[in-house]
């Protein structure tokens, strides 16, 4: 090969290594709980694809990993919270992270295989909520028919903040994932709309009795502080509250999950 052919092959190496790299998709990893939140997420890969990104979920089954790998850098974003746990958990583990933005909202609801409604609950009847501080506190908010809490203790009630309990209900906290494997064990839940979902429990249709719609509890993508400007993160922001994932959120779960946006 002569000097000049040699050149030419060498540039147009060079070129093609250039526009590989360049139209190289950027891969962005974001842990998500199974339901809605990676069937969610899954509306917008093919959209964020066109955009050179290539959006790998990582699915969790559980309230903690998540946070934990988000901030040991093994996942670029995580989904499957909302605002009060997020800001609780980060302060407990000393982590800095923060939201992205809201997506939706899920009712949290009430479930029995014993009962129809929440009044016919029998005296000294046994009734689960998470055991994690902010759902346990809204899931105490869902049971104000049942009984009353001390003043002003909102999110961060626990049963000790119990002031008024006519029906000497029995407060049992579990973690969070097993709340429908253990409802044959209890007079009543009340269970998370993703792990009720996971389920088959349809929390409109099923539930006894379910938090309000205008709930502040919006479930959010969380990332590193600093991430949150990122250009593949407002990618994917933007692609989240698209009408096309406000459409899917409506058709798919019926009133279940209501978007946030």
């Amino acid at each position: 090969m002569n000097k000049r052919n040699f050149l030419i092959t060498a540039a147009l190496s060079a070129a093609l290594c250039f526009f590989g790299t360049a139209n190289a998709a950027e891969t962005l990893k974001i842990g998500a709980s199974p339901v809605p939140h990676a069937d969610i997420l899954k509306v917008v890969q093919p959209e964020l694809a066109k955009k050179g990104i290539d959006l790998k979920i990582i699915e969790f089954s559980d309230y903690v990993q998540p946070n934990l790998a988000l901030s040991d850098k093994d996942l670029d974003a995580n989904f499957f919270q909302h605002l009060p746990y997020l800001e609780a958990f980060s302060k407990d583990h000393r982590l800095n992270l923060v939201s992205a933005g809201a997506v939706h909202i899920e009712p949290m609801g009430v479930y029995s295989k014993k009962v129809k409604n929440l009044t016919d609950l029998k005296k000294g009847a046994s009734v689960a909520i998470p055991n994690d501080p902010t759902n346990g506190g809204r899931a105490l908010q869902v049971l104000a028919g049942l009984i009353k809490m001390k003043d002003g203790v909102g999110v961060n009630g626990t049963p000790l903040d119990i002031t008024d309990n006519p029906k000497r209900i029995r407060i049992v906290e579990v973690e969070a994932a097993t709340l429908p494997r253990a409802l044959d064990d209890l007079d009543a839940a009340v269970i998370n709309s993703n792990y009720a979902l996971g389920a088959k429990l349809n929390p409109t249709k099923d539930a006894i009795a379910i938090e309000a719609k205008d709930s502040p509890y919006a479930n959010v993508v969380a990332v590193r502080a600093g991430d949150e400007n990122k250009p593949a993160i407002k990618e994917l922001m933007s692609s989240l509250h698209s009408p096309e994932v406000k459409k899917f959120i409506g058709d798919k779960y019926n009133g279940a999950v209501v978007p946030a946006f």
